[in-house]
Order: structure tokens, then C-alpha cells, then sequence
């Protein structure tokens, strides 16, 4: 590889980890979704400024081509990545169902207080 795709790598791992940790202090991500991409920044981080660890994992694995690793690594992180989103999300649409039912119930019950209340006051005319 040239010196080029390894700054170019060590510039990415760095932007990645720039814009996750602004996105935090902005508070526009929880720290929970957050750690994921942390992690992935610190790894590619790691195997840019140190890139025979890369080679020395793949051949610690068994993997011909230490691209695959990355390919590989990547592709797990983002599908953690999915798995947490998903369990947020199921508990979320569970949440909004009940909030849903709730609200509809309390429509339910102002809508009979101003019938009683209108007709408490035509009563009393």
C-alpha cells in the first residue's frame, strides 16, 4: 500500500471519529448508538497508524487477504449496528402504540366530560 491510502485511512478513522464525538456534544446521538462507530473509529484508527497489526490479525485468523478482515470486521460492526436499531425501534413502536391508545382513551373521556358539562349547563338555564 502506499503512504497516500494510509494518511488517506488515518484521515478517515479521524473524521469518523470527529463527527461521531460532535454529534454527541451536540446531543444529535446518545451515547448508546454512539459506541458502535466509536469502537469502529478506534480499530480503524489503530490499523492505519499500525498496519501490520492488520496483517498479523489476518494471519492470526486464517484470512488469505487482510482487506477480507476489514471487509469482514465492517461488515459485523454494521450489523450490530442493525440489531441495535432494530430492538430500539421495536421498543419505540410498542411505546407510541400504548401513547396512541392512551390519547385515544383520553379523547374518549374528554368528549363525554363536555357532554355532561353541556348539558349540566343547559339544565341549569
Amino acid at each position: 500500500m502506499s503512504i497516500t491510502s494510509y494518511i488517506f485511512g488515518i484521515l478517515a478513522a479521524l473524521f469518523t471519529l470527529y463527527v461521531v464525538i460532535e454529534m454527541l456534544r451536540r446531543g444529535r446521538m446518545r451515547e448508546r448508538h454512539a459506541i458502535w462507530w466509536i469502537i469502529a473509529g478506534v480499530l480503524a484508527l489503530v490499523i492505519g497508524v499500525f498496519p501490520a497489526i492488520l496483517d498479523w490479525a489476518a494471519h492470526l485468523i486464517g484470512v488469505g487477504a487482510p482487506v477480507n478482515l476489514v471487509f469482514f470486521v465492517s461488515i459485523a460492526v454494521l450489523f450490530l449496528v442493525c440489531i441495535q436499531h432494530s430492538s430500539e425501534l421495536t421498543t419505540l413502536e410498542s411505546k407510541s402504540r400504548t401513547l396512541a391508545e392512551r390519547s385515544a382513551l383520553q379523547e374518549i373521556r374528554i368528549a363525554r366530560l363536555e357532554e355532561q358539562v353541556t348539558r349540566l349547563t343547559r339544565d341549569e338555564d
